[in-house]
């Protein structure tokens, strides 16, 4: 990520919990990919399906160019992956009523079946994982990650405006007013 605009470069004495952080957060994201491998393995489709099946599962019918924007892949992407999700019987693609030209795809009842399995699988999971966090702080623990979520959105945002967004839908964005408050005073301070 820059340091550009109104960030200020990391003071030397953070970097130890910066990469503290960092290597935290990598732990994390690798371990719940294990978890997620493994519930995708047993429903017979890849993760590239399985994030496919979840995003129509809770849009319902898209066009393919506002899904594959969803999940942040390439047409050809988009089209191989659709192929073999239609194959197995988990999606059925339609001409646009409103573009002849286009297709919208939406998920067929094998699809939901699919989806609904893995989403319980992936609960299920994030229940195992606060189980293991005393019951008095596991609110705290959920805040806070919430927390983290604000700032990365934040992070982007002041990296990279807008590139995003697509990819963030289900991020909190909500910032505190000390945040708020220095965004705006880097506004104010450009030209």
């Amino acid at each position: 990520m820059s340091t550009q605009g109104c960030v200020e470069p990391l003071p030397e004495s953070a970097r130890p919990q910066a990469r503290q952080l960092l290597r935290s957060v990598r732990g994390l994201v690798r371990r719940f990919q294990v978890s997620e491998r493994a519930d995708v393995v047993c429903c017979g489709v890849t993760i590239a399906q399985a994030a496919t099946l979840e995003v129509l599962r809770a849009e319902g019918r898209m066009g393919l160019g506002a899904l594959g924007k969803r999940l942040g892949i390439a047409p050809s992407t988009l089209t191989r992956n659709l192929d073999r999700l239609q194959e197995s019987g988990h999606v059925s693609r339609v001409v646009d009523p409103a573009d002849a030209r286009a297709a919208r795809v939406a998920l067929t009842a094998s699809g939901h079946r699919v989806a609904d399995r893995l989403e319980g699988q992936e609960e299920d999971f994030a229940g195992e994982v606060l189980a293991r966090i005393p019951s008095e702080r596991r609110a705290n623990v959920v805040e806070a990650l919430n927390e983290l979520l604000v700032a990365v959105r934040s992070a982007t945002e002041d990296c990279c405006p807008e590139a995003f967004t697509h990819l963030m839908e289900d991020f909190p964005e909500k910032v505190g007013s000390a945040r708020t408050a220095k965004a705006g005073a880097c506004q104010g301070g450009k030209s």
